[in-house]
């Protein structure tokens, strides 16, 4: 019935639609989704199965499109309507359009089962579209209101009273009174220990004078004294102060004024990014670098640059070597700004 009503003029006419207007509308989907495949991660950053089916939804828009747009050519062409308005028409408003298309060729021809049963199918077809599309598109459209009562949590319980003071520990003051010191025991020890007086040291073989400062000389002479006192003080003095510190040399300087650029021995060459070759840019990519003492690259970063420049050069100074900077005779750390050079060729 579909075919008979809309791929057809009439059902004893030749269809509308021949296998040349398939081959368009199929060559214009399949055109249009590979376009979208190609072109759309250049412009997006979904994964890459959304970007398949945006393409395929692409592809197959357009070409029913292109299909509706060959139906109203070829019907136009066989009944003598103007084709050029009502190419242009479906073009402008391909739907509505076609549904307009329809009703005008159905009063012209008289047979309105070739617009009654399309509008039909294209209504049906939209409401089916609408019916999937919607839950799709509002996954979240719940009643919030109801959804937050099931799952809020109950209020948390009210905070403990807190705990009750501790009392002060009870303190026993005994008090002695006079007539307790004064009182005689009432219990005799059993044991009494015996105590010894220690016996005097034996007299020192040197004489001098008892008192007298250490150091003196035997007898106890006036020269001793000042002898042992002068003695006394001397070796009382302070410590000389120890020898100043050797200067050490900095772990690390930067290039610039009595400090010469660090010598490059090995320098490989960064590659062109071919997205930048073809956008033509080109350019200076500046980097902070420190070069550590055995003359390799350290805690590079990028002080400007081109985006799409940056990574090749970040690659190619990442590899380069340097002669290991000395000072005093130690190798050091040193701080510099190296320039990567990025021209094309004319």
């Amino acid at each position: 019935m579909f075919e008979d009503i809309l791929l057809e003029s009439s059902p004893d006419a030749a269809p509308t639609l021949k296998g040349i207007h398939w081959l368009i509308s199929l060559g214009v989907g399949a055109l249009f989704f590979l376009a979208g495949y190609f072109i759309l991660p250049m412009v997006s950053a979904n994964e890459k199965s959304v970007i398949v089916t945006q393409s395929i939804i692409v592809g197959v828009v357009l070409g029913g499109l292109s299909l509706i747009l060959c139906y109203v050519w070829a019907d136009c062409k066989r009944h003598g309507f103007n084709r050029g308005v009502w190419f242009v028409v479906n073009l402008l408003l391909p739907v509505v359009g076609f549904i307009i298309y329809l009703i005008f060729s159905a009063a012209k021809t008289g047979d309105w089962k070739r617009a009654t049963l399309p509008i039909a199918y294209i209504v049906e077809v939209i409401i089916v579209g609408v019916l999937v599309l919607v839950p799709l598109i509002y996954t979240d459209a719940l009643p919030k209101a109801q959804l937050m009562t099931f799952l809020s949590a109950p209020p948390p319980p009210p905070p403990p009273p807190p705990p009750p003071a501790a009392a002060a520990p009870v303190r026993v003051i005994h008090h002695v009174s006079v007539e307790d010191v004064m009182r005689a025991p009432t219990v005799i020890p059993k044991t009494i220990q015996r105590v010894k007086d220690e016996a005097e040291p034996p007299p020192s073989a040197t004489a001098g004078v008892v008192g007298g400062v250490y150091g003196g000389v035997p007898g106890g002479t006036l020269g001793g004294v000042i002898g042992g006192v002068i003695g006394g003080a001397l070796s009382q003095a302070t410590p000389p102060p120890p020898p100043p510190p050797k200067p050490q040399a900095p772990k690390r300087v930067r290039v610039g004024g009595q400090v010469e650029s660090a010598k490059l021995i090995f320098r490989p060459t960064p590659e062109y990014p071919p997205l930048a070759k073809m956008a033509r840019i080109q350019g200076v990519v500046r980097l902070d670098a420190v070069i550590s003492k055995d003359g390799t690259i350290q805690d590079l970063k990028v002080i400007s640059g081109h985006p799409l420049l940056v990574k090749a050069a970040l690659d190619a100074v990442q590899r380069w070597r340097y002669q290991p900077t000395l000072l005093n005779g130690e190798a050091v750390e040193v701080a510099t700004e190296i320039d990567v050079n990025f021209t094309l060729a004319e």
